[in-house]
């Protein structure tokens, strides 16, 4: 892996072009690059002149990642600031990510305000890469908490509508328990654009479908901190996988999912499925321990724990991931990348202007050598 972002090329060559869509790549592309949008795409002419094009092997839209703790020796939650946030996401570009949902998750009280305040300021100064912003809690079951801090869950309430339903210029995506709030209150959210996933949650299928109907757009890291599938309660797996249009992260670390539920999510709901890394700030960096809330939290042989074995997020990145899902045979290189651009672009509701490689789309690249490695976020 490269780090940090290199600057924008005018035209770029693309040996192999996956747009985004899960169509097979397109051979000897151009990409041309105009402003702020792709200008055009066209096949490369036997006889043009490579002097003024940056070839690379593999392109595809620019990863999305929208479920990243922290990158770069920096925990989000332990610095929900401006200068964070430039590391982290140059953290994630490392590994290919081009657009990073930074994740604050479960503090005590309205400690998440910080977060937006600093996601505002970094999308009011463009920092590449700042998307917009995943709150995953503090709206949890307290049955559900997984490495969260449990003394910190707790119910949404009229003072927290009031603030996450305030108009933003950026995604916002909110990550609750359903049974432990109501329809109205995700109607309400939902009406005011807040992308609400479920996520640490221990409901059941008709407390999922009623979620669903208000509004409810996914789950977050499917099969992990949820209610399970089991003959005659689906849970909330069950309805994921069940219930047409639901969108899910998945992290495919070999970790947090077994490889045969992997195979599962994927075939049964291919257009929904979002690669994330639900990383934390051992991502491209030197830290092999650090602490959350009150735990120790140390890296050992890729997996994330806290002394009593609970995983802790996940040391990985999105290239990784995307080899990981080829590896295994799970899908195909084109499935793999839909997983991780245009199926999380769709979910935020930003399939307009991201998650393919097509004209008048945003022109923000993830690049990779012949192995799917990163090289560089274009």
């Amino acid at each position: 892996m490269r780090s940090d972002i290199t600057v924008l090329p005018r035209r770029i060559l693309a040996r192999q072009l996956f747009d985004g869509t899960g169509a097979e790549p397109a051979t000897d592309q151009i990409v041309t690059l105009h402003g702020d949008v792709i200008h055009d795409v066209a096949p490369f002419r036997a006889g043009q002149s490579l002097a003024e094009l940056a070839e690379y092997d593999i392109v595809t839209p620019g990863l999305i990642d929208i479920q990243i703790n922290g990158a770069n020796d920096v925990q989000f939650n332990a610095d929900p600031s401006l200068s964070a946030l430039r590391q982290i996401a140059s953290g994630a570009a490392q590994g290919g990510t081009a657009w990073i949902l930074p994740t604050f998750v479960t503090a005590h009280g309205q400690a998440y305000v910080a977060a937006i305040d600093a996601v505002t300021e970094a999308i009011a100064v463009d920092v590449p890469g700042i998307l917009g912003l995943h709150l995953e809690g503090p709206f949890l079951s307290p049955h559900r908490p997984g490495i969260h801090d449990a003394t910190a869950i707790r119910a949404l309430d009229r003072a927290d509508l009031s603030v996450l339903t305030q108009t933003r210029e950026f995604p916002l995506l909110l990550t609750l328990a359903p049974e432990c709030t109501s329809p109205a209150h995700i109607a309400e959210l939902t009406a005011a654009g807040v992308t609400v996933f479920a996520g640490h949650s221990a409901a059941g299928f008709d407390e999922m479908r009623l979620a669903k109907a208000a509004g409810l757009r996914g789950a977050t890291h499917l099969f992990n901190a949820m209610s399970q599938m089991t003959g005659r309660e689906p849970g909330v797996v069950g309805a994921v996988l069940g219930l047409p249009g639901l969108y899910a992260g998945l992290i495919a670390d070999g970790h947090h999912v077994h490889w045969n539920n992997v195979q599962l999510a994927v075939r049964t709901m291919p257009h929904h499925l979002c690669l994330v890394t639900d990383a934390m700030c051992t991502l491209a960096g030197t830290l092999s321990q650090f602490e959350l809330n009150t735990e120790t939290i140390a890296l050992e042989d890729g997996r994330l724990t806290n002394v009593d074995g609970t995983l802790a997020g996940a040391h990985i990145a999105m290239d990784e991931s995307l080899r990981n899902m080829m590896d295994k045979g799970l899908v195909s290189p084109a499935q793999a990348v839909k997983c991780a651009t245009k199926n999380p672009a769709d979910a935020l509701n930003m399939s307009h202007r991201l998650g393919q490689i097509k004209t008048g789309f945003t022109p923000r690249l993830s690049v990779f050598a012949k192995d799917w490695t990163s090289l560089a976020v274009v």
